[in-house]
């Protein structure tokens, strides 16, 4: 018997004006279908974990509304419209897909649970617009207008008690950029990449709290994508380029950082707005103002695949495994949270490669579990696992304790990818 075929790839790429989003497939190159209608800018399109298709949408000139569009694999039309209380300009899901972040115009960054629509929680983040939204585990990333990027502990954001405990809001916030950050990407290590109009990409530890270095580059950079495989990562520039950067090359503070960029991918001919790279590392997809996207064989550095979208640009790009399920019925997000402003304790739905069901349960256990994977997995006391299972069964005195233990966690893993790139720290 033949070996069943692998399963379908599909690029999305998603434009700001009104053409849909295009979706071809990777192997033969064929478009499969547009969704439309849907106009939405960078960062504004999101798989949820493969079940379906979330894009905010752009909202008209001088308008204060918007919606957010869910689009089902197998059908061109918007299944479930939304209206959230102002307009989204970044979207992201978690790889489970159970939760939804959305980053405002106003600033606020909204925390919505995908089952129910409901609005978890949401709350002032920045000054000006959210720009970018990257997840490291349980550490959110928003970068903003305003330059400054900010790091949220979601354990802390989803529980009263601990919002209450905090000595600020966010985890970390960075200000390093002079001007709007435009993209934002996490790494193995609790490593992100921030890219700016400053020209510059900026690497962050997040276990740590701090800058490990600085990259210029001769152009303003609008997209970050990262290969899994290596410490190399890509920025898309407004001069039509891809640098590939490396993440660990010593630079001296007096040169220049021309021995950071390994080399540049050119084939566009405006800015490159977006980035993905595949999940193997060994395929770039890009998306460019010119229209037109991309597939890079990033061991050659050619392009395999050129797909034309539309005569306007191209905001986003998602190389997408489309999971084929019989979805519950998609709700609408909510515009605000529950009876006076407090969310009440439901069950979080673990979404499961075979079936979905409802672990009941505070909504933290999803980050809880977690952690006991990841802790089991690289060897921890039993001590330790006791406390964490403590937690999970709702002992609120110790979530400082387990907090502090995870980043402990995290602070190993920070290092050891440290360790193998010894000249990302100063010298």
């Amino acid at each position: 018997m033949a070996p069943p075929p692998p399963p379908k790839q599909l690029v999305l790429a998603a434009s700001s004006a009104d053409a849909g989003v295009a979706a071809w497939d990777l192997r033969t190159g064929a478009e499969e279908i547009r969704y439309r209608p849907c106009a939405s800018r960078p960062h504004a399109l999101a798989s949820v974990a493969g079940r379906f298709l979330a894009a905010a949408q752009a909202h008209p000139a001088g308008g204060n509304s918007s919606t957010v569009h869910f689009y089902l694999w197998d059908k061109p039309q918007v299944a479930v419209k939304s209206f959230p209380a102002e307009p989204i300009r970044a979207l992201l899901a978690d790889q489970e897909g159970s939760y939804l972040i959305g980053g405002g115009s106003n600033g606020n960054l909204f925390l919505w649970e995908v089952a129910s629509g409901e609005l978890l929680h949401t709350w002032h983040a920045h000054y000006r617009a959210v720009k970018c939204l990257a997840l490291y585990d349980y550490l959110l990333v928003s970068g903003s207008e305003d330059g400054s990027i900010k790091v949220w502990d979601l354990i802390t954001v989803l529980d009263e008690q601990s919002r209450l405990e905090a000595k600020t809001p966010y985890l970390y916030s960075f200000n390093q950029h002079a001007l709007p950050v435009t993209d934002i990407a996490c790494f193995l290590g609790a490593i992100a990449v921030s890219s700016s109009e400053d020209q510059t990409c900026k690497i962050w530890s997040l276990s740590e709290g701090r800058m490990l270095r600085s990259i210029s580059f001769p152009t303003s950079i609008d997209s970050v994508a990262l290969d899994p495989r290596s410490h190399v990562f890509y920025v898309g520039g407004r001069d039509g380029k891809i640098y590939v950067t490396a993440m660990g090359v010593d630079v001296s503070s007096h040169g220049s950082d021309e021995s950071s960029i390994l080399g540049a991918l050119d084939d566009h001919s405006k800015a490159v707005t977006s980035l993905a790279s595949s999940t193997d590392g060994l395929l770039l997809v890009s998306g460019s103002e010119d229209g037109n996207v991309r597939v890079w064989d990033t061991r050659s550095q050619q392009v395999t695949r050129k797909f034309k979208h539309s005569q306007g640009p191209v905001t986003n790009v998602l190389i997408v495994t489309p999971k084929r399920v019989n979805l519950p019925p998609l709700h609408p997000l909510r515009k605000v949270c529950s009876a006076n402003g407090e969310v009440e304790p439901q069950s979080v739905i673990l979404p499961r490669p075979e079936n979905d069901v409802p672990i009941p349960g505070n909504r933290t256990s999803i980050f809880v579990e977690r952690y006991l994977d990841e802790f089991q997995k690289y060897g921890g006391s039993s001590m330790l696992l006791d406390s964490a299972l403590n937690t999970h069964n709702g002992a609120p005195n110790q979530q400082g304790e387990w907090r502090g233990k995870y980043l402990e966690l995290q602070d190993l893993f920070v290092h050891e990818v440290l360790d193998q790139m010894p000249s990302l720290r100063n010298p």
